[in-house]
């Protein structure tokens, strides 16, 4: 009797483990060198590929597409059990509006540059720019984790939740236009109101926002009422059944934004039963590396670099307008009216990451069977691997150069170069500084330190905020419970005559 031969199980999965196995080893290497591994894994794919020394043919897009959005919604739930609420709080208004209007305004701005690049149709463009036109949580969570810095409080919550929530405009901007593109190449009619979207467009904030709260609500009190979870392995097995196979699938059926629901099903957890959610957060960190992995080495097989020299070009001056044009200048128009710094507005349209999302989202055109699938699939693959290779390994030197780090408390000198060289009561008030210091003393100078920085800076403080008074500065050093519980004084240097 001849035995089972198990080769076709055996030997692709000893190719996918070995694949993957080398890329995360590489990957850990390369973020010594300052790379990003998210790069890694994706490079590694291509060679592996069919253009590469692998020789692998795969293009089953479908897959790539599962595997996607499985990966994005560990990373997203990840991401979110690990966002404070306090810190949600402060960056939520420029997060929300750089994850709505600044996607808009980014999609706009890149298919005018797609138009005149690429010759695609407005449609097309418009397309382009859309599965292009928001930040991609897995590279953000990561590479911010990875490089090393701390970021100021304002800028980083910006960047982490925007990119934790923009995708519901990414995603249904991507399907709209696919809908057009569909009508446009049958020769119909379209019937399709800027009212309509709009209507389409909140319900998708609202149910993924309400449901995510909501399931979030009830998983807490289901931790709560269950002894021994704190010790059990079992806390990382719920969390991921409940984020994935519940709480996405469930707000993606009803017409949500599933990631969005994810992501704010992770912050809710991680405020009700913070003790329960460390339990997991080490094993979740694991899964996160291993879907990133799996995702950007699945998504780098599915690229044919043969195909993309024909438009390399104008693919790269799209990945250029997009990150010197288009997202700094959408940047600037949703961030100034909220009074960020000129320094901050410009790290924050720097740190805009493309990765897995817009190739993920370039899919959808293969599913959909348009004409122009290919370009929009190569030219977002090309964006990407510009944006981590530019962008990603710049994170740290950027925000040096910025000035948006804040300093490590153990390191006194530079602790002192942020602050001054002196630690004052935010509850003294700004005349008796002034007195003591030699200050002059502004109009106002009755009010207590912390409500004088209120008043001046008009948005909630946040660690790093700066005011001058007079020739010194006041900034906020300490913070809890969103109080002011230190400030810094920098008094400026005297000048140095000589022998």
């Amino acid at each position: 009797m001849p035995l089972l031969n198990l080769d076709f199980l055996s030997l692709p999965l000893l190719a996918a483990s070995a694949l993957i196995f080398v890329s995360v080893l590489a990957g850990v290497f390369s973020t010594r060198v300052g790379f990003s591994f998210l790069l890694v894994f994706l490079v590694s794919g291509i060679l592996a590929g069919v253009d590469g020394p692998g020789g692998l043919e795969f293009n089953d897009y479908r897959l790539g597409f599962w595997v996607g959005n499985i990966a994005l919604v560990i990373i997203l739930l990840d991401g979110g059990l690990r966002t404070d609420y306090p810190t949600f709080r402060t960056g939520l208004r420029p997060a929300l509006l750089l994850a709505s209007v600044g996607v808009l305004l980014t999609t706009v701005f890149t298919a005018a540059g797609a138009v005149w690049l690429l010759g695609l149709s407005w449609t097309s463009a418009l397309l382009l720019g859309a599965v292009v036109g928001s930040t991609d949580a897995a590279a953000v969570f990561s590479l911010l984790k990875t490089s090393g810095v701390r970021l100021s409080e304002r800028v980083a919550t910006t960047l982490e939740i925007e990119s934790g929530m923009n995708d519901p405009m990414a995603v249904y901007l991507t399907l709209t236009l696919i809908g057009l593109a569909t009508v446009a190449a049958t020769g119909g009619a379209v019937e399709l109101s800027v009212l309509d979207m709009l209507w389409s467009l909140a319900q998708q904030f609202a149910l993924g926002g309400a449901l995510g709260i909501g399931l979030g609500w009830a998983c807490a009190e289901l931790f709560r009422r269950l002894p021994g979870l704190q010790e059990s392995g079992a806390v990382t097995a719920l969390l991921l059944a409940m984020a994935g196979l519940v709480t996405f699938s469930f707000v993606t059926w009803v017409g949500g934004s599933g990631f969005l629901a994810v992501y704010l099903f992770g912050i809710v957890l991680n405020r009700r039963v913070a003790a329960t959610v460390e339990a997991a957060l080490s094993a979740l960190d694991g899964y996160a590396w291993l879907s990133q992995a799996l995702m950007f080495v699945l998504l780098g097989l599915l690229v044919t670099p043969s195909e993309i020299v024909a438009n390399g070009w104008s693919a790269l001056g799209v990945a250029a307008l997009l990150m010197f044009v288009a997202r700094p200048l959408a940047v600037w128009l949703c961030l100034a009216p909220l009074r960020f710094t000129w320094r901050e507005i410009t790290y924050i349209a720097w740190v805009g990451l493309r990765g897995a999302v817009p190739i993920v989202l370039a899919i959808f055109p293969f599913i959909a069977g348009l004409p122009e699938a290919r370009i929009i699939f190569n030219v977002a693959f090309v964006v990407v691997l510009a944006s981590l290779l530019l962008q990603g390994s710049t994170i740290a030197w950027f925000a040096r150069r910025m000035g948006v780090l804040l300093p490590d408390s153990d390191d006194t000198p530079a602790v002192r170069a942020v602050f001054g060289d002196f630690a004052l009561d935010a509850r003294a008030r700004v005349s008796d500084l002034c007195a003591f210091y030699g200050l002059q003393a502004p109009p106002d100078a009755e009010l207590e330190v912390e409500t004088w920085l209120v008043r001046h800076v008009k948005r909630p403080l946040v660690v790093g905020d700066r005011v001058p008074l007079d020739h010194a500065e006041l900034s906020v050093r300490t913070m809890q419970e969103g109080r002011v519980t230190g400030v810094g004084l920098k008094l400026p240097q005297p000048a140095d005559d000589g022998p």
